[in-house]
């Protein structure tokens, strides 16, 4: 059985907006990817992520489905030898509110991946507060944290 966790958070913006601040790779840079992403999420296009705090190298983030303000789907290499698929679905609540809930599949029972899902799942839960913070407010929540 492969496992899988999901967070999620209310957002006080329009689904486009919200949409756009993930997708869009100068957005996704001002809170979270503060090494930079090389290029928007399409679907079928591989683009690179990369962080200052803490340091990491460029990685490849492998784009696999793109619904216009209601889904992104990407894979990534997580280890040497397991890819994760990492969806992000996008619900709107009304005008001016989007639910982002953000899950990520294909781990194995061991102990690693159950180490690296908690790491993971540790880290989305504070992209999405860092997602709050910059589109409610403007605010890097991200800068220094780590």
């Amino acid at each position: 059985m492969r496992l899988r966790f999901q967070v999620h958070t209310k957002i006080r913006r329009p689904i486009h907006e919200v949409f756009d601040a993930i997708r869009n790779p100068s957005k996704l840079s001002k809170y979270f990817t503060d090494g930079g992403a090389s290029g928007p999420l399409e679907e079928g296009k591989t683009v690179q992520w990369s962080f200052r705090e803490p340091p990491t190298p460029a990685f490849p983030v492998y784009v696999k489905k793109v619904v216009e303000d209601k889904l992104i789907v990407f894979q990534w290499d997580v280890m040497d030898d397991l890819k994760t698929t990492v969806e992000i679905v996008f619900e709107p609540i009304g005008p001016k509110e989007t639910l982002v809930k953000i899950s990520e599949g294909d781990w194995r029972e061991t102990e690693k991946d159950l180490e690296n899902s908690y790491s993971n799942c540790m880290g989305w839960g504070q992209m999405l507060s860092c997602l709050k913070a910059y589109a409610e407010y403007g605010i890097n929540l991200r800068a220094g944290a780590y």
